[in-house]
């Protein structure tokens, strides 16, 4: 909508664009190392959809779903629907993988599939160096320890390419019409929610009457959904698409500190060298225009 579009866009004038993303660095971890701590309480499914349904309400008077989909045409309609199936799921197989994984391992996997999108778009050898990088730090972190872990990776693996779905289905929905992608996202948020409520909402419903539970997975959503997507697109309507790419290199660097921080999921030597080269892979790479 105009009035929210305005809004954001003062909010981005008046702070410099890395500010911005900093904030969603660190909640874009933030959140998910929270929601590991929720698992024994919540269950993984009940935490997922307390991220869902907690960022659909936030977004809602702001996107109003309904009136987005009410004039979309055939096209935007089936890209809402598959924007929001990949929303859900890929959110539900996150969380699997994080219950099983150490988050600095999921979170490298997810920019595997990132460069991925960019050698596809701008075949070069520099993106070809890139991907090696990061496919070689991901090996690394995986080791012989993960490795017989077959569905943790088999859930991180999902997670990855979902991601991958959710740059392109975002992007395209970001690019149709004039009003940008935060509308079509909370459109993709409410799908989202209807398909994860018969999944989720189940384990949700068991802490529904202990309060500082609901606030808890509240938070959940607001760190990892809310905050981080808002800033991220505070921060790219004034930063050059290579700078932006340039700086998703520090997030590998951003899961590890948080891991360790709030999960105690201190890194190994061979885990830093993982991530060295997944965040060489990153900075290597170049975004296609």
């Amino acid at each position: 909508m105009p009035s929210s579009r305005l809004r954001f866009t003062d909010l981005s004038d008046r702070l410099p664009p890395t500010l911005w993303f900093a904030i969603s660095a660190l909640f874009h971890y933030l959140g998910p190392a929270f929601a590991v701590l929720l698992f024994p309480a919540v269950g993984v499914l009940g935490v997922a959809w307390f991220r869902i349904a907690s960022a659909t309400l936030i977004f809602a008077p702001l996107t109003r779903p309904w009136r987005t989909w009410r004039l979309a045409d055939r096209r935007t309609k089936l890209l809402l629907v598959g924007l929001g199936i990949c929303l859900a799921v890929m959110n539900t197989s996150f969380y699997l993988a994080l219950e099983r994984l150490p988050m600095s391992l999921v979170a490298a996997m997810e920019f595997v599939g990132t460069i991925g999108v960019a050698l596809w778009g701008l075949r070069s050898l520099r993106n070809l160096l890139a991907l090696a990088l990061a496919i070689s730090g991901v090996v690394v972190l995986i080791d012989i320890k993960w490795s017989s872990d077959l569905e943790g990776l088999m859930w991180a693996t999902l997670n990855a390419a979902l991601f991958v779905g959710y740059i392109v289905l975002g992007h395209r929905a970001a690019q149709e019409g004039a009003s940008g992608g935060v509308e079509r996202l909370g459109a993709a948020m409410a799908i989202a929610l209807v398909i994860l409520m018969p999944i989720g909402f189940i384990e949700a419903s068991r802490v529904f009457s202990m309060p500082g539970l609901i606030a808890a997975g509240i938070g959940v959503g607001i760190c990892s959904s809310v905050i981080p997507y808002i800033c991220d697109q505070l921060a790219r309507a004034r930063l050059p698409r290579a700078s932006f790419a340039l700086l998703l290199a520090l997030l590998p660097a951003t899961a590890t500190i948080i891991a360790a921080v709030v999960l105690a999921q201190i890194p190994s030597l061979q885990d830093l060298m993982g991530i060295a080269l997944v965040m060489a892979g990153i900075a290597v790479h170049r975004p296609a225009l």
